[in-house]
């Protein structure tokens, strides 16, 4: 089985969404390298292992051509008859093979070898091309423009700013915007923010919100106290998205605690009172879920040497989205003795949901070996309820070994209400021996 043509051809034209999605924690161009590399093993091609990318990409290889106008004419060249190619096997349901598949990862690797002034000759002539789809041509022009982002932010923020005709094409120039800023940001803050100043009014549309978001995520990596302080100079409408960019940037504990330093200092900033508390409990929040991302054993002693408030703790217990699934029998063991509980309880829950859906059967073993207490009991409730769709019986169960009272009869309320539709001689019988109404 090989890849699909429209695959290969998505792949490589698509690319740059993936890799703002990925949080550019690689090269755009690598990240587009190594998943048509994996879909290609996954579906059975075997490629040329002189074509893999080296584990330490070099931003770019030094290329032996004399005329590199001439190469970039050439690569445009190719990409259009290739895409041409792709396009019209498309329409014939063909799918690849695996010589298609190498010829396409060799051109992305013939794109990582050109410098900056031949990925402008590139977009160049791909954009006065009318041989090829319009939406091809332009997510190709958005890859190639985010692979200058990454390498040469000016280059590639000037070459959208001086083409009026990609600042309103699919979301191109926005991405590439908040991309270059970012790694502008990164590298030289003061460069990022002068450009902001310098471009502002003449870009009204671009330099939005989500472009300056690149400038605080920058920012943050190396200097989270001026991030807080860029919220408010940069004129940023969702101020609360802002805290939480910062709050995520972090990439160990060191640089975590440097952002919570930072977060408290700029929370002085702030009137006291509900404004205050709203954004110290989101930023919090955000900052404990960089933390989870991180593993049980990392996140928790950071969160433990954090010192944060009896109140402050509560924006912790948000973090069932981040948690590592086969590590949620110990988070929910550490929230039940780490945190307060009546405000921790929904997300027990959630995790426990979780859990469930993905691997109901380890949750299961957990369940069965964790002592009895509340945070048992919030969980029994949780399971019971997620495994009634499909075993009804073991969920009744389980909502057995709860204590009598109130838990234990809505939890049985709630087994016979998700029981599967098509048992109602069994649903039936659960109800009266249960005296359900």
């Amino acid at each position: 089985m090989k890849i699909p043509i429209a695959l290969s051809l998505l792949i490589l034209v698509l690319g740059s969404l993936l890799g703002w999605q990925e949080n550019q924690r690689h090269a755009t161009a690598r990240v587009i390298h190594d998943k048509l590399a994996a879909q290609a093993a996954q579906f059975g091609t075997v490629t040329d292992p002189a074509l893999a990318v080296d584990g330490v990409r070099t931003t770019k290889r030094e290329r032996q051509h004399e005329n590199k106008e001439a190469d970039a004419k050439n690569a445009a060249a190719e990409f259009i008859a290739y895409a041409n190619e792709m396009e019209a096997l498309q329409k014939k349901g063909a799918r690849s093979d695996g010589a298609t598949d190498e010829r396409t990862m060799k051109f992305m690797d013939r794109m990582m070898a050109l410098d900056s002034a031949q990925l402008k000759i590139l977009i160049a002539r791909v954009r006065a091309s009318h041989e090829i789809k319009n939406e091809t041509r332009e997510s190709f022009i958005c890859f190639t423009i985010m692979m200058l982002a990454n390498d040469h932010p000016q280059v590639a923020l000037a070459l959208v700013t001086e083409s009026p005709d990609l600042q309103n094409v699919n979301g191109i120039s926005k991405h590439a915007m908040s991309a270059s800023l970012a790694k502008l940001a990164k590298d030289d803050p003061a460069a990022a923010l002068e450009w902001v100043r310098a471009n502002n009014a003449k870009f009204p549309n671009l330099v939005d919100d989500k472009a300056k978001y690149g400038i605080i995520t920058g920012t943050a990596v190396k200097d989270p106290k001026l991030a807080f302080k860029l919220i408010a100079e940069l004129g940023i409408k969702d101020g609360d998205e802002a805290i939480r960019k910062i709050a995520s940037a972090p990439k160990n504990s060191e640089e975590r605690t440097a952002t919570l330093t930072a977060l408290r200092a700029y929370l002085t900033t702030l009137p006291e009172g509900e404004m205050r508390d709203k954004v110290s409990q989101k930023a919090l929040g955000s900052l404990a879920q960089n933390a989870v991302g991180e593993g049980f054993e990392v996140g928790s002693k950071w969160i433990e040497n954090a010192a944060l408030t009896s109140e402050q703790l509560k924006a912790v217990c948000a973090i069932s989205s981040s948690i590592k699934r086969e590590e949620s029998g110990k988070w929910i063991e550490w929230i039940g003795t780490k945190l307060p509980l009546e405000k921790c309880g929904d997300s027990i829950r959630q995790m426990v949901h979780n859990w469930t859906d993905e691997d109901y059967q380890a949750a299961g073993k957990w369940l069965a070996t964790t002592p009895d207490g509340p945070i048992k009991n919030i969980s029994i409730r949780r399971y019971a309820e997620a495994v009634a769709n499909y075993e009804p019986e073991s969920a009744a169960q389980w909502a057995m070994t709860l204590p009598p009272g109130n838990d234990r009869d809505q939890t049985l309320k709630s087994i016979h209400e998700r029981w599967p539709a098509n048992d109602e001689a069994a649903k039936e019988a659960f109800k009266k021996m249960h005296g359900i109404e």
